[in-house]
């Protein structure tokens, strides 16, 4: 068994070498240029057009042409937002025959912003706009002035207010699928938030907490939440994730350490950091430009065992990483 060992670790050994060697010989690639040529993707409609010759007699012989093959092209086109109106009516029944029964309606449907100008698609336009594709609401306004419509910014800050209102039970729910995960990933990063009043922007604090368990073969499903906050102090983590007591992955900042003496949470430094401090003195002291060589070769050897069951990547790691780290 202990030769066993001994071997297995005599090919780690070679493996880590060679990985070290090919880290050196491909640490300066040529990006190639992409271009976007070939097939568009399958799921778009596809609307046919024939560019036929009119005259299908042959010139020569005064004969019926026919069809002996065609060329095909694809051009990806687009069809502009098309605001429209849509009327609901609900008519009201009475009955001539007796004063009992009273007037019958359908109930009007329900929609986020009740009894206002939008539907529920225009509102989620709206939202997608702002949050995904970064586009201020002003300027909404305005793309929505050159069509004729008139909607003041602050209409459209009430419609985002409103979802924001009916989101709050499905982030109180994923939060709490978060905090029963058994190994989250948490950042913070700074945003300008308006300071009413005084014309200005103060700084306030972005927390986002992550679960992604696919790569190495978890079941739980991805989901992230973004908690804001006026500070980055350590009491934020707390208040967020509540008796979380799990893996809490986390850059080299001190305030993670409070959910740590608090709820006795494991906290797992990311190496990325770690190694940035090397690379700031990579080309003024040349033992950082020999860890980097060896950060580069744990990258490649994790890659290799992503996916990977749980035991095959403590396997993995003990036998080829271990080594490394210990030698660092």
């Amino acid at each position: 068994m202990l030769e066993e060992l001994e071997a297995a670790l005599s090919r780690a050994e070679a493996g880590l070498e060679a990985l070290i060697d090919q880290a050196d010989a491909t640490s300066e690639t040529k990006r190639r240029r992409r271009n976007n040529r070939g097939a568009l993707p399958a799921h778009l409609e596809r609307i046919e057009q024939v560019v036929d010759i009119e005259d299908k007699q042959c010139a020569c012989c005064g004969g019926d042409l026919h069809v002996i093959g065609e060329d095909v092209t694809e051009r990806l086109d687009v069809v502009p937002t098309i605001f429209r109106v849509l009327v609901t009516r609900r008519p009201r029944y009475g009955c001539r025959g007796c004063d009992e029964g009273g007037v019958t309606q359908a109930p009007a449907p329900s929609f986020i912003v009740d009894q206002g100008l939008p539907t529920d698609a225009l509102v989620a336009q709206v939202i997608v706009a702002r949050y995904a594709d970064h586009l201020p609401l002003y300027r909404q306004a305005q793309i929505y002035a050159r069509q004729g419509i008139d909607l003041d910014r602050a209409t459209l800050a009430d419609w985002v207010g409103r979802v924001g209102w009916w989101l709050t039970p499905l982030r109180a729910h994923l939060l709490a699928e978060l905090r029963s995960s058994v190994k989250l990933f948490a950042d913070e990063t700074r945003m300008p938030v308006l300071a009413p009043g005084t014309g200005k922007t103060k700084t306030g604090q972005l927390w986002a907490y992550a679960r992604d368990d696919r790569p190495w073969g978890g079941t739980a499903p991805p989901a992230v939440v973004y908690m804001y906050a006026t500070g980055r102090g350590g009491e934020h983590p707390i208040d967020h994730l509540g008796d979380f007591a799990g893996v809490l992955q986390v850059d080299g900042y001190a305030g993670y350490n409070e959910i740590k003496r608090r709820n006795g949470a494991t906290l797992a430094f990311c190496l990325l950091h770690a190694r940035r401090k090397f690379y700031d003195f990579r080309e003024k002291e040349p033992v950082a430009a020999e860890v980097l060589r060896r950060f580069s070769a744990i990258y490649k050897i994790e890659a290799t065992l992503r996916g990977k069951s749980p035991e095959r990547r403590f396997e993995g790691r003990q036998l080829m990483l271990k080594p490394l780290f210990d030698d660092l």
